[in-house]
Order: structure tokens, then sequence, then C-alpha cells
């Protein structure tokens, strides 16, 4: 893995500062899946469908992604 630099608003900084460490671990899993579909040339139609399939792969479910997206502080 590499890292790179994301600019964020305060608040979702803060926000993941304070996450737990398997919530951070679940956040680095969406957004890398989200971005190596960004990238890709694909249909964004298709470009959905995999990240989704990928993501429940990768144990996401509707609840946690709620739970990433909503604001729980």
């Amino acid at each position: 893995m590499e890292n790179i630099t994301i600019q964020v608003d305060a608040e979702t900084a803060q926000a993941y500062r304070n996450a737990d460490p398997q919530k951070q671990k679940k956040i680095h899993a969406f957004l890398n899946i989200m971005l190596k579909k960004t990238v890709n040339e694909k249909p964004l139609l298709e470009i959905m469908q995999e990240a989704s399939e990928e993501a429940v792969a990768n144990g996401m479910t509707p609840e946690i992604l709620e739970s990433i997206l909503s604001d729980e502080q």
C-alpha cells in the first residue's frame, strides 16, 4: 500500500481521527475501492456494480456503509 493525501473539511477530518481503528480500516477499504474504480475508464454503472461487489466481498454491509456515511459523533 502507498499513502496519498486528500483534503477534507475540518469536521470530516476530526470525525476520522476520532473513529476507532476498525472503522478507520473500513473507511480505507471503501475509499480505496471508490478511487480505484473512479480512475478506471468504464461506464459508471459498471464501476458502481463492481465497487458494490468488491465492497460486499470485503465485508461491507449496508449498515456499515450507513454508519460510515452518517454523522455519528
